[in-house]
């Protein structure tokens, strides 16, 4: 189901799927993408995909060639708006990909997320105050002085510091208390790394 709702995270955009479908094509200026991998990556229906880069490149933001059958997508750096509107929706719907980035280098990480503020608002729940920072949940028995200083280097892209809680890799199975209610209870976001098999995803309410 298309979500039509203006964004949470980012009110001047019409709707989630558009900031996310941007945001993955424009926080990578090197990338080129072909429209089915692109819909698999951010989860959006096809024909919504297919809408919304008709939208950017008739507006000058992405390029667009095909090849075949394949249309592939990639960011128009040469657009006046680049610069500004990558910096602005990276900071607004990136932390995922960038983090997922980051923590692809740090060994003994069975699972990571995004939870707390940043995590609700972008699933549409509404807050009263704006998002100030980024919280994370990694899962394992990682190197802590190679995590945060890995994370403490995406702070200035991601524009907010970045909070870390690291447990160990059964805690969403075996967890209990406060705090553990309170990450499996709301929206959560996984952050999609090359991780060992077996680690059990949040469970949903």
């Amino acid at each position: 189901m298309e979500t039509r709702s203006t964004p949470s995270l980012l009110p001047i955009l019409r709707s989630r799927q558009q900031g996310e479908v941007l945001t993955f094509v424009l926080c990578d200026p090197d990338r080129e993408t072909s429209m089915s991998e692109l819909a698999h990556r951010v989860g959006v229906p096809l024909s919504s995909v297919h809408r919304e880069v008709e939208r950017a490149e008739a507006a000058g933001i992405i390029t667009s060639r095909r090849l075949g059958n394949t249309r592939f997508v990639r960011a128009d750096t040469d657009s006046p708006y680049y610069d500004s509107l990558s910096d602005l929706l990276v900071k607004a719907f990136g932390p995922p990909h960038v983090l997922a980035e980051t923590l692809e280098g740090v060994d003994g990480i069975e699972a990571a997320y995004v939870f707390g503020s940043w995590a609700a608002r972008l699933h549409g729940v509404a807050g009263k105050r704006p998002v100030n920072d980024i919280d994370v949940l990694v899962l394992g028995e990682p190197d802590r002085a190679e995590l945060y200083e890995a994370l403490s280097g995406v702070e200035g892209r991601l524009g907010r510091p970045v909070n870390v809680v690291i447990r160990d890799a059964e805690w969403l199975r075996n967890g209990s208390g406060g705090f553990h209610a309170t990450v499996t209870e709301r929206p959560v976001v996984a952050i999609e790394i090359k991780t060992s098999p077996g680690t059990d995803p949040v469970p949903q309410s």
